[in-house]
């Protein structure tokens, strides 16, 4: 088992993030992971992301507060998430959060390894071919 107490849980910094404060909980610099890492993102308000996608996909859970996600492209939504609502954004799919309230917002991210993604992918697209 490896555990990580909050206060011991590194924190980073991400390109297009304003007004948040993140730890890594698991996974990268936080400890040993084999195909995901788990982060936790406080929000304050009118903090969130710039309009952006990355190659794998995202999983997000609300703790406490709200926060809005929106996507665009072929499947354009927003969402208003409250505590313990989630969301995933697919590969490739551009997400922007944003919180619009007055309290601070905790979320939950859940991500796979780069490399687990296209290893998966890969497995994928072999047994397809069989």
């Amino acid at each position: 088992m490896h555990d990580v107490r909050i206060e011991d849980a590194p924190r980073y910094d991400a390109p297009g993030h304003a007004l948040m404060t993140m730890r890594r909980l698991q996974g990268r610099e936080a400890g040993p992971a084999d195909s995901l890492w788990i982060g936790l993102s406080v929000i304050e308000p009118g903090g969130g992301t710039t309009l952006s996608a990355s190659g794998v996909e995202k999983f997000y859970v609300v703790l406490e507060g709200e926060l809005e996600v929106s996507t665009q492209g072929e499947a354009a939504a927003t969402a208003t998430l409250k505590p313990l609502d989630s969301c995933r954004i697919a590969p490739g799919e551009p997400r922007r959060l944003h919180n619009r309230t007055a309290m601070a917002c905790k979320v939950l991210l859940v991500m796979p390894h780069e490399n687990s993604q296209a290893e998966i992918h890969r497995v994928e697209t072999s047994s397809s071919r069989a």
